[in-house]
């Protein structure tokens, strides 16, 4: 009864009506694409790309971006992908391929284009003091190399670092190798999670199907590390939830909250629309430390599985750690890497 009462609440609230099963997700079809009518036609936003709220971690923050501008191939929104893509930001990572650092150069790449950020005169693959300006300053040499190619200098640039500028002279673009073809995309894909947006972001044509599918799953049982499947009694935690809501309707999000977030880009407070990723954390400045992951259904509402104890509900948003947004893409979800 109580979880009932809340919904006729939340939807009073809201000044839309109440409806239940069939009745609710055809009005939020409705709602939904009301609105997408409403954001369409908007055209795309120019000017320098800044980093989206919290999306790097805050000690890395005004390095991203005061070398994300370094050269006009770049921006801090692309080398924070790259970054993302390579390491998850982990100073420490190291790979099979002796990759190293939060950058992941290989050695002999660093020996040549290691440079010394800080200006402590030691060059230390390992301090993203060093590495992240080396990544830039890497980048803008591979986009100097190959200016002279036809095609967009930012997608030459990445097929250089993945493929070699050779190759990208020699095909006069970027080369017809499906690895180079995914990095360029997964790359770029990724951008616009970390970009702070310039205009309103387009709706989410899955959003209605992944909200009715969280909706059914009302009133179960919370279960920390649940999946719903039938060995856990159709139980989830949160991030299981929203995975499972987006996988019925076909995309495959990461299984922990806060590599849900980079899925795609971050519409404002006052842009939320039905179906986003709603996400909260104690550390606001730091989209790693996201704690918490549920699905905006309106009227200031998300559908979630709370807690321990809990049943899947709705809860409200406004809380001091909501931390911010993300309106779920293909696209997006198909760039995040698997190793973050």
């Amino acid at each position: 009864m109580g979880d009932g009462w809340t919904m006729r609440k939340m939807w009073v609230g809201a000044g839309v009506a109440v409806a239940l099963g069939m009745g609710f997700v055809m009005l939020l079809v409705v709602g939904v694409y009301l609105v997408a009518g409403n954001l369409a036609g908007g055209g795309a936003g120019g000017g320098a790309k800044k980093l989206a709220k919290g999306s790097v971690p805050a000690v890395y923050q005004p390095i991203v971006q005061k070398w994300g501008n370094l050269c006009p191939a770049i921006n801090p929104a692309l080398l924070a992908a790259q970054l993302y893509q390579e390491s998850g930001f982990d100073p420490k990572a190291r790979s099979a391929a002796t990759a190293q650092g939060i950058a992941q150069f290989i050695p002999g790449t660093w020996a040549v284009h290691g440079v010394d950020g800080d200006g402590d005169g030691d060059r230390d693959v390992w301090d993203p003091e060093d590495a992240i300006p080396s990544a830039a300053s890497y980048d803008c040499s591979l986009a100097s190399y190959v200016k002279s190619v036809p095609g967009n200098p930012t997608e030459n640039m990445l097929a250089s670092y993945n493929a070699g500028p050779d190759a990208v002279i020699r095909y006069q673009g970027v080369p017809p190798y499906e690895e180079t073809r995914n990095y360029v995309k997964t790359i770029t894909t990724l951008e616009k999670s970390f970009a702070a947006p310039t205009t309103r972001v387009d709706p989410s044509e899955q959003a209605a199907g992944a909200i009715a599918y969280a909706q059914k799953k009302l009133g179960t049982l919370y279960l920390w590390g649940g999946n719903g499947t039938p060995e856990q009694g159709g139980r989830f935690d949160c991030s299981g939830l929203t995975k499972a809501a987006y996988e019925s309707v076909g995309i495959k999000l990461p299984r922990v909250a806060n590599d849900q977030y980079n899925a795609g880009p971050h519409p404002g407070r006052d842009e939320l629309l039905p179906g986003d990723l709603v996400f909260f954390s104690d550390d606001l400045t730091n989209s790693r430390a996201i704690r918490h992951v549920g699905i905006y259904v309106g009227g200031g509402y998300m559908i979630d599985a709370p807690r321990t104890g809990a049943v899947i509900r709705f809860d409200p948003i406004e809380t001091p750690d909501y931390f911010g947004a993300t309106r779920v893409t293909e696209d997006g979800a198909k760039a995040l890497p698997t190793t973050v």
